[in-house]
């Protein structure tokens, strides 16, 4: 492939590859707790010296150059959403740094999906897909409805009567570089094995919800910056394949 044409190919990947992420960021300006990705580029080097092959030969002029633009490694946001009020008291935000802990008890997943539920065996569920909530025992708690209204303290602590029943586990992790989406608001480890779990520093909020954390007028901007990028590389290439034809047939005709 022709020089040029391999490094406006990889300037449009990856321009293409951002307005992706963002427009996905962009369709969840109003989903509650989300976390956006942020996206970027890296320099790549050429061939030869990204493939370690110093013994084959090589052009310093071209190689100087450069072999175009990577895809950086997606990262995901985490700061703080902005808290909405809520008239529902299964509605949960977390001030600070923290997850909810929620699943499978053995390799529980995080959220910051606060909209909770009690399903029909008594459990505090997640309220979109059920899946439930676990205690600082790490364990799905349990609340009987008929005795009334909870209270939640700024400690997870579930208050019933006046009476302690349960505490919701705030937990978070040493790195969250390593934490992935799974999708549904939920994060996890991208290998599938069990997270190591610290105290989180967070307080809860009844009748509160966390915003998303994506500002649609930085997301747009974004989106717009990315298709300009994608669109003058995909220009570039059409460009180059105009002169590589004009060139094959004027020195077709010479010949």
């Amino acid at each position: 492939m022709d020089y040029g044409l391999q490094i406006s190919a990889s300037g449009a990947l990856a321009g293409i590859h951002r307005q992706d992420a963002l427009t996905n960021n962009l369709a969840n300006a109003n989903t509650t707790g989300f976390k956006p990705i942020l996206t970027g580029t890296m320099h790549r080097l050429a061939a030869r010296q990204e493939d370690n092959l110093p013994y084959l030969a090589s052009d310093t002029l071209l190689e100087k150059l450069g072999g175009g633009v990577l895809s950086a490694q997606t990262r995901i946001n985490f700061a703080q959403g902005t808290l909405e009020t809520s008239d529902s008291q299964w509605d949960m935000a977390i001030q600070g740094d923290g997850f909810f802990v929620v699943g499978d008890p053995s390799n529980p997943s995080l959220t910051r999906d606060g909209r909770f539920a009690v399903n029909s065996d008594g459990q505090l569920v997640m309220a979109i897909t059920g899946v439930p909530v676990l205690s600082t025992g790490n364990s799905p708690i349990h609340i009987d409805i008929t005795q009334g209204d909870i209270l939640v303290q700024k400690d997870g602590t579930i208050l019933q009567g006046g009476a302690p029943i349960d505490q919701i586990q705030i937990s978070d992790v040493p790195d969250r570089s390593i934490l992935t989406k799974l999708g549904a608001g939920l994060f996890g480890s991208p290998s599938g094995a069990p997270l190591s779990l610290i105290e989180a520093s967070g307080s809860l909020n009844q009748y509160m919800l966390e915003g998303s954390g994506v500002n649609e007028i930085d997301a747009l901007m974004q989106i717009q910056n990315a298709s300009r990028s994608a669109k003058n590389n995909i220009g570039m290439i059409d460009l180059q394949n105009r002169l590589i034809e004009r060139a094959i047939n004027t020195f077709g005709r010479i010949g």
